[in-house]
């Protein structure tokens, strides 16, 4: 198995959204904020070559909305999906699986793009197989007033009218070595793939610690529908990551892509820090 960070560019969003009832006195250090009170966040994804299939984990925000959308998320334009696959020597028709988190815009958007003439619209990785869970896509496609905005029907309609879509179970073994875990306080079941990788398991933190900032219990997003269980789903998480070593890859962090964890007098917290090219 082979795992890359796959930078597809970012974007910003409120701080004060980003770390709930946090005060700014204190989030502001951790990622500090512009005039607007806004802060940059990464849309990292990850790429798996594993027993001849090339799995994405994720693929960012896409580029198919409109320019008033995006006005609102001061997009970056140096980093794209494409342009980090290629890097790596590959292409979107390449991808043999996609695995979606879970269907916010940012995580999802690239999965789908405008047809040739844009009268419609069609998916980005045509070979491959989209996986979601099944409880999260019904969730998505009936969405609450609370995410409407975030389950953009154009981003998810496609995949499942394509003929592509599959789901996956939680606690389900996508193939040796890959397999899921369902969260629910962010978002009803969002998935976090468990990578078994040179002896050690990496976990994929979607929206359940978005990035380093977030690994104290009480930093929870105002965004979380059930911001209690996320508080529960959290303490489990980091307890069991620091007793066993996990490296956790960071989806939204601008600067860290990964850590791990050690016990302290104040809690679990990041032991140390590195990439993903670096394990």
């Amino acid at each position: 198995m082979k795992l890359h960070s796959i930078e597809t560019g970012t974007f910003k969003l409120d701080g004060g959204a980003m770390f709930g009832v946090v005060p700014k006195s204190i989030w502001n250090k951790l990622n500090p904020a512009d005039a607007n009170n806004m802060c940059t966040w990464s849309m990292r994804c990850m790429l798996v070559e594993n027993d001849g299939r090339l799995i994405l984990i994720d693929n960012g925000i896409g580029d198919k909305q409109s320019e008033k959308f995006f006005s609102h998320y001061y997009l970056s334009n140096d980093v794209t999906l494409n342009r980090s696959l290629a890097q790596l020597g590959f292409n979107k028709d390449d991808i043999t699986d996609v695995i979606l988190t879970h269907l916010h815009f940012d995580h999802c958007g690239g999965s789908v793009h405008w047809n040739k003439d844009r009268t419609g619209y069609e998916t980005s990785f045509k070979n491959a197989i989209y996986w979601s869970n099944k409880k999260h896509w019904d969730w998505a496609v009936n969405p609450n007033k609370r995410e409407k905005a975030s389950f953009l029907k154009e981003n998810i309609l496609p995949i499942q009218e394509s003929g592509q879509l599959k789901f996956l179970g939680d606690n389900e073994e996508f193939m040796p070595g890959i397999s899921v875990k369902c969260v629910h306080g962010h978002t009803e079941s969002m998935m976090l793939p468990h990578l078994a990788y040179k002896g050690k398991t990496i976990v994929f933190m979607a929206d359940l610690l978005p990035s380093a900032g977030h690994i104290p219990v009480p930093y929870v997003m105002a965004y979380d529908t059930r911001p209690l269980i996320t508080l529960n789903e959290k303490s489990d998480f980091l307890s069991n990551a620091a007793a066993n070593d996990y490296v956790l890859f960071f989806e939204h962090d601008p600067v860290n892509e990964c850590c791990t964890l050690e016990f302290t007098d104040r809690g679990v917290r990041a032991n140390s820090y590195f990439r993903l090219a670096d394990i």
